[in-house]
């Protein structure tokens, strides 16, 4: 199954964090995965989140407001598997 990844933020440095983390667990661990950044206030207010940056995994969301470890970002991504 080829996941969907969205990491909803502003243009942080949380945010820039997140997505670099997201980009290395998938390719650490040989998953394969769209990953798409949205700054876009208006499409991150689609999703009803209250803080950034948010990990959208499938459209659903995974981690809010909140950097996980390198480790708690590869169990959230395979519970999503």
């Amino acid at each position: 199954m080829n996941l969907k990844i969205k990491i909803l933020g502003t243009g942080c440095k949380k945010c820039t964090i997140l997505t670099d983390l997201v980009q290395e667990v998938t390719s650490e661990n040989n998953l394969t995965a769209d990953i798409e950044k949205v700054e876009n206030i208006e499409k991150i207010m689609e999703y009803n989140v209250f803080s950034t940056p948010t990990l959208i995994i499938n459209e659903k969301i995974a981690v809010q407001g909140r950097i996980p470890s390198k480790k708690e970002l590869l169990e959230i991504i395979q519970k999503h598997i």
